[in-house]
Order: structure tokens, then sequence, then C-alpha cells
């Protein structure tokens, strides 16, 4: 997913199509002068629907496609035929996507499965036609329902990164060196913060042929959860991970301040977050000796912790051991 492909918030408005109008049609033809009413109903207008597909990753395909219409349910007609349903506008979205109304921010629905599909504007319902109004006592109505009016709502597309584990640290704490070397991923690696601006993803093989998937999420700052930096933009995205994997170099003054610093961001921005499992890495330890790492060892965080080297692959399988266990209790 490179950088200027990856698109994950969209506003797009939607109208869903008018029922079609019921027909007050009197039956007529070469042998019946006066017939019965048999006006036909009109049809359903088309809905607006949100479906999952698994072959998408971005929502860049909705980039400039601002308007979404459906279309109109045509009228009934005699013989009591009902009009046809107009066409519903299907909106292919990948999974993860989340739908909100923009003006209330209410949660419409959630899009997590292959195929799911989710209507997130009704279209108008067709009106009746004139038989359905004959009665004993009114057995020649001459009028029928008018369908119901297309409905507007503008909604706003989220897409939260669906992955196994996700990469949790300030900038510049080895996320995306580490992925690049668990998986075939390839991110952007550089000295200096904030080289990774989207998430990225990769599938970490492990042992017996399984895998799993690992996020690399856009380093976090303190003061995130308010705006600062990236701020709450991809915090979302680490709200669909199953594991959360906290990094944090070897040369931090203080592992277990850095620790509580970015589990408060979390907490502020989503108390739910606090449910999910840890994992703690220590990274960059080719940058330690032994000495170091057996006294940073006494005031660690009381969660699941190793000592990793991303270059010289230290730790690295530990580390996976570590997360697979987590994945799977």
């Amino acid at each position: 997913m490179a950088s200027t492909n990856f698109v994950d918030y969209v506003k797009i408005f939607c109208r869903s199509g008018a029922g079609g109008k019921g027909s007050a049609h009197l039956h007529r033809d070469k042998m019946t002068a006066k017939g019965g009413p048999d006006g036909g109903d009109g049809g359903r207008g088309g809905h607006v629907v949100l479906k999952g597909n698994s072959n998408f990753w971005t929502l860049i395909h909705l980039k400039y496609q601002r308007h979404v219409f459906a279309d109109d349910g045509e009228g009934g007609s005699e013989s009591r035929c009902t009009g046809a349903d107009g066409a519903d506008k299907i909106i292919e979205v990948p999974l993860g996507t989340v739908a909100r109304d923009a003006d209330t921010g209410e949660v419409i629905c959630e899009i997590t499965d292959n195929n799911d599909s989710q209507i997130i504007v009704k279209g108008g319902r067709g009106g009746l036609g004139n038989w359905n109004f004959k009665s004993s006592t009114n057995q020649t109505p001459r009028y029928a329902q008018p369908g119901e009016t297309r409905v507007e709502r503008t909604v706003i597309l989220e897409l939260k990164i669906l992955a196994d584990v996700g990469l949790v640290g300030f900038p510049n704490a080895g996320k995306s060196t580490l992925l690049s070397v668990v998986s075939a991923a390839k991110p952007e690696i550089a000295d200096y913060p904030f080289t990774t601006l989207v998430p990225n993803l990769g599938i970490v093989s492990y042992r017996d042929n399984r895998s799993f998937v690992m996020a690399d999420i856009p380093g976090i700052i303190e003061g995130a959860h308010l705006g600062k930096g990236l701020g709450i933009r991809f915090l979302r995205h680490i709200e669909r991970n199953s594991v959360l994997l906290f990094m944090i170099p070897v040369d931090t003054q203080d592992i277990k301040t850095e620790y509580k610093i970015l589990i408060n961001e979390l907490k502020e921005y989503n108390p739910e977050l606090m449910d999910k499992k840890r994992v703690l890495a220590i990274t960059k330890c080719d940058y330690a000796d032994k000495e170091i790492i057996e006294e940073l060892q006494k005031n660690m965080p009381e969660i699941p912790y190793v000592f990793i080297s991303s270059v010289t692959g230290s730790g690295i399988t530990e580390l996976k051991d570590l997360l697979w266990r987590a994945l799977n209790e």
C-alpha cells in the first residue's frame, strides 16, 4: 500500500431511489366496457448498499466518487402488474469499514466479512395500485398511492485495518523494521520520526505453515488522543487488532514510564482498548550488552516481554512464540 494510494476516510452523499407510483387503471377490453380496478403497485426505489470485498485494502476508489444515487422504481400498470424495482447502488468496501451518519455520528453498520451486505440508505416503497382499495362500498376506486420519496443521507466511511497484531510505539521505535524482517512487506524505513505515514500490513509466517497478520501503525506521541502528531487519524486502526505489540527501544531512559504513556494514550482514546492482550518488545538490542539487559529486566512492566534486534534477528523467534500464544489463548 503506497502512501499515495492509501485512503481510510471518505465522505459521500447518498440518495436512494423513489418508489414508483401505483396505477389507478380501470380494466377495459373489447368484451368489457366498464371493468373494475386493476391498477398495479409501484416498484420499490433502489437502496444504497455497502458490500464487503476482501480484495480491497483501501477506500481510494471512493475518493472522487462523492455522490451515489440509486434508481427510482417504476410505476404500476394495468392487469395488476407491479412496476420494476429501482436498481440498487452497491458500494464495495474493504473489510473493517465502518459507516457513520455524517450529521449525527451514529454508526450505521460495520462491514467485517467478505460479501457481507448492509443497506445504508433505504429506497422508497412503491405506492399501492387502486385494486388494493376496492371494497363492497367502493367498487371502483379511481385513486392510487404515490410512491415514497427519495431519502438523502451524507455518510462517512472509515476504514479500520483488520489485523491479528498491531504495532504500537513512538516514532522510530523500530516498528517498520520489524515488519520488514518478519514478513514480505516493504514499508519505508528511515532514521527520522514519522517515516511511516500510513498503516502497512504483512503476513508473518509461523511454525507448521501457520501465519498471522501484523499491522504497522504510524507512530503516536504523547497527546495523540487530543490530535497531536498524526493524532487519532490512525489510532482507530488499533481497535481492530486482537493483540497489541508495544515496541520501546532499549536506549529509552525509562521503559516503564514510556509504556505507561502509550497505555494512557490508548485509554484516553478508547477505554475498551485496555481489554486487548498486550506483549512488549524491547527493540534495537544490538546496541546493548548482556549487563544492560539484565539491569533493565529488574524494572519492566508486568506483561509478557522479549528483547529483540531486527538487525541481528535476536529474539525474533521468541517474539513470534509470544504473539502466537497471545492470539490463541
